[in-house]
């Protein structure tokens, strides 16, 4: 079957594309990439929150997948808003890489070594919230940019450190540049790949099937759940991190104030991910996550 994938320009975005186009060649299948401009790759003069979040590395891929001038769109997990939009679907989950977020400094410093006043590099709303909880004393600086222009501010000294996914690291075969994984929750879905084509497409679905991971779909979809029922965006500071073992998912979750002065924790565990992620975002509500994020906004 010949299949055209989208994928946004990043090194790190194509080499994720080239992972899932090298296994559907394995399984027989004839392959072409289509490289396709998104808005949150064009506008890097800006934060993401500023941006509006919402779409800014998907919409372009989307309406490829609505023209059929595209049949699979990848995107990392965590960019792909909660609800399906109309007339696409979620078509596979593959394998998750490393969900954890990392420090990258010159030295190989940790959190935990940085000095008073230590300048630290995100634009990420969680991140910047979970770090100023764990380290009031470091001054955290909005960062933009791809993977090894992030990675190299710090490298450079330009700033003392960054704060980036382990998973695209690795990916990119850039991992020996992390310190030991942060202590704080990930975005939802992040470290995992989704694989979008169009509703309607059942033998395009049927062909990415065999990618799909199942356990890493039970973990995702209960952090995504949670995500949903408390109304955020791949912006706001909601983390949430899921772990299946048997038919059993643990589901851990955090939402932060800005400032990291308040941060509300709650899990649980469940058969049932979707519902699991109501019950966990409940359980934050009602130490009042709402009024939190709204705050935030």
């Amino acid at each position: 079957m010949r299949l055209v994938i989208g994928t946004r320009g990043s090194a790190l975005a194509r080499t994720q594309t080239e992972w899932v186009a090298s296994q559907l060649r394995q399984l027989g299948h004839t392959i072409e990439i289509e490289v396709i401009s998104t808005r949150g790759d064009r506008e890097q003069d800006r934060t993401v929150p500023e941006l509006g979040g919402k779409g800014l590395f998907t919409a372009e891929l989307e309406a490829a997948l609505r023209d059929g001038s595209i049949h699979v769109a990848i995107h990392s997990l965590k960019d792909l808003p909660v609800e399906n939009p109309e007339g696409l679907v979620l078509g596979a989950v593959p394998i998750r890489e490393d969900w954890r977020d990392v420090l990258v400094t010159k030295d190989r410093l940790t959190l935990d070594q940085l000095p008073a006043g230590a300048r630290v590099g995100t634009a990420s709303l969680r991140r910047r919230a979970l770090l100023a909880a764990e380290r009031p004393d470091i001054e955290l600086m909005p960062l933009r940019g791809n993977v090894d222009t992030r990675m190299n501010k710090a490298l450079s000294g330009e700033l003392d450190g960054v704060v980036l996914a382990a998973a695209g690291l690795r990916r990119l075969g850039h991992a020996d540049h992390a310190t030991i994984p942060l202590p704080i929750l990930p975005a939802p879905g992040q470290g995992a790949l989704g694989i979008q084509a169009a509703a309607h497409a059942a033998d395009v679905i049927e062909a990415l099937s065999q990618l799909h991971h199942e356990v890493t779909a039970s973990a995702v979809t209960a952090e995504r759940s949670l995500l949903f029922e408390l109304e955020g965006g791949c912006s706001t500071p909601v983390g949430a991190h899921a772990e299946v073992d048997g038919d059993l998912c643990k589901l851990r979750g955090v939402v932060a104030s800005l400032d990291g002065k308040r941060v509300l924790r709650a899990g649980g565990e469940g058969r049932d991910p979707l519902a699991l992620g109501k019950e966990v975002a409940d359980a934050l509500r009602a130490q009042g996550a709402e009024e939190l994020l709204n705050g935030n906004s």
